[in-house]
C-alpha cells in the first residue's frame, strides 16, 4: 500500500497526477465494467483534458467546478461542486468518487468535508446530496459529514442535507 506523505486535498485538475489520474480512472472503469475509451482521448491530450475541467462551467444546467483529492503526484479521486442543484430535482450540489485503489481509506469522507468548505465559501449554508439507497459506503460518508435524511428524489434515490457551518474548516 503507497503511503501518502502529504495530506490529500481537493483542488483544481493538474497534469502533475497524470499517470495516476489515467491508471486509476481505468482500474475503476474496469471493476465498475464502464468503458474506457474515453481514456484514451485523456492521454493523448492530458493537457487539453485537464484545460477543459479548471474552473466554472455549465454542467446539468448549472454553473459547477471540478475538483481533484490529490496528494503530490497521487490522484485520488474526483468532486464537482454544482453551485445549485439542477432543476429537475434528479442530483444534489454534490457529485464525487474515490477511485478504485484508493477506497477504504477514509478519502471520500475527507473529500467531502472539504467540499463543506467550499461550498459555504461559495454562500451555499445547505448542501443537498443524492444518493442510491442500496449504496450503503457512499450514504456512511454522507452522514458522518452531517447528513440529514429528507425523502427521495423523483428517480428514488435518497435526498440529505449538510449544514455547512455544522462541518468543521480543518481536517
Amino acid at each position: 500500500m503507497i503511503a501518502l506523505t502529504t495530506p490529500p486535498r481537493l483542488a483544481p485538475p493538474t497534469t502533475r497526477v497524470r499517470v495516476s489520474y489515467l491508471t486509476g480512472e481505468q482500474a475503476d472503469s474496469v471493476h465498475r465494467g464502464r468503458d474506457t475509451d474515453w481514456l484514451a482521448d485523456a492521454a493523448r491530450d492530458f493537457d487539453g483534458f485537464v484545460a477543459d475541467r479548471v474552473g466554472v462551467r455549465e454542467r446539468w444546467g448549472v454553473p459547477s467546478e471540478v475538483f481533484w483529492f490529490t496528494s503530490d503526484e497521487h490522484y485520488i479521486g474526483s468532486l464537482v461542486v454544482r453551485h445549485e442543484p439542477p432543476e429537475d430535482d434528479l442530483g444534489g450540489h454534490i457529485g464525487y468518487h474515490v477511485v478504485r485503489p484508493w477506497h477504504r481509506r477514509g478519502h471520500a469522507t475527507e473529500m467531502l468535508r472539504q467540499a463543506t468548505v467550499i461550498a459555504r465559501g461559495l454562500g451555499i449554508d445547505r448542501l443537498l446530496l443524492t444518493v442510491e439507497e442500496d449504496n450503503g459506503p457512499s450514504l456512511r460518508v454522507i452522514e458522518k459529514n452531517g447528513g440529514v435524511h429528507d425523502g427521495r428524489n423523483p428517480d428514488g434515490q435518497l435526498r440529505l442535507w449538510i449544514d455547512t457551518a455544522s462541518v468543521p474548516s480543518g481536517g
